[in-house]
C-alpha cells in the first residue's frame, strides 16, 4: 500500500530545509511531488525511503 506524506514529514524524515528540498528537486536530484488536490501536494512515502537509501550507498561507494 502506498502512503502519502505531507511536507512537513518530509523535512522530518530527511532533514532538509524547505528551500533544499525544493533546490533538490528542481535539480532532479529527489522525488517529485504528487497532487493530492486542488492545492495539496504530498510524496510517496517509499520514494522517499529510497532516496535516503541511495544517499546512504552514494556515501558508502565515496569512502570505499
Amino acid at each position: 500500500m502506498t502512503t502519502f506524506i505531507r511536507r512537513p514529514e518530509v523535512l522530518t524524515r530527511t532533514g532538509l530545509s524547505v528551500s533544499t528540498l525544493y533546490e533538490l528537486i528542481k535539480a532532479g536530484r529527489f522525488p517529485k511531488p504528487l497532487k493530492i488536490g486542488l492545492t495539496a501536494v504530498a510524496w510517496d512515502a517509499d520514494e522517499i525511503q529510497r532516496w535516503q537509501e541511495r544517499k546512504i550507498a552514494e556515501r558508502d561507494t565515496a569512502a570505499a
